[in-house]
């Protein structure tokens, strides 16, 4: 069963529909049987009382139950969203990213210092290739993959800026930052494979 973009898995909930009238009769009828009474000899102890807030709002309950009533059995219907579809191009380009992590890209000739700069640009590069895998590598005085292949960007971007000098014995082991990189993407079934050395 469809209805606008939404398609519900089991319609048949909405059959218990038809008991809303049933128990509008049914809290109207107990409401009224439930009322007590007081009898008085005269009312000047309580004609000037003013009724509470809750007085007023008692004819509202029987609404909000009727409209969570609604609510359950749509949610028992388990409306599903087909609408949101999204077409992705891409020319097959499998990237590797293997950026430097030593401490010497903890010096100040960039702002606030090279790592820095180098995370902020690394994470430009994958916000501006929307549609190419790609992959993280990091190096100091050894190297390990920060982030496989991926076409999930928000995950890589997020381990980008978890990058920070220390994470690896220190030095500048670029040969095995490099070895890495190409083992992660010789693999790769795309048209065109790219390591970028940072």
């Amino acid at each position: 069963m469809k209805i606008g973009h939404y398609e519900f898995v089991e319609p048949w909930f909405f059959a218990l529909l038809l008991l809303l009238p049933a128990l509008f009769a049914w809290s109207y009828w107990y409401g009224k049987k439930s009322k007590s009474s007081l009898t008085l000899s005269n009312l000047n102890g309580i004609k000037f009382t003013t009724p509470s807030w809750k007085n007023y709002g008692l004819p509202l309950l029987n609404i909000l139950r009727a409209l969570a009533f609604v609510f359950i059995i749509i949610a028992l219907a388990r409306p599903q969203n087909h609408s949101a579809s999204e077409e992705v191009t891409t020319d097959g380009i499998d990237i590797v990213l293997s950026m430097d992590i030593s401490s010497s890209m903890l010096a100040e000739d960039f702002s606030p210092n090279r790592i820095e700069a180098a995370k902020k640009i690394g994470i430009e590069f994958i916000t501006n290739r929307p549609n190419d895998r790609i992959g993280l590598v990091i190096f100091g005085g050894q190297s390990f993959t920060q982030c496989p292949i991926t076409s999930d960007h928000s995950v890589l971007k997020n381990l980008f800026k978890d990058i920070h000098s220390g994470m690896v014995e220190d030095g500048t082991a670029i040969g095995m930052g490099l070895a890495t990189a190409v083992d992660r993407i010789k693999d790769s079934k795309a048209k065109s494979k790219v390591i970028i050395l940072m």
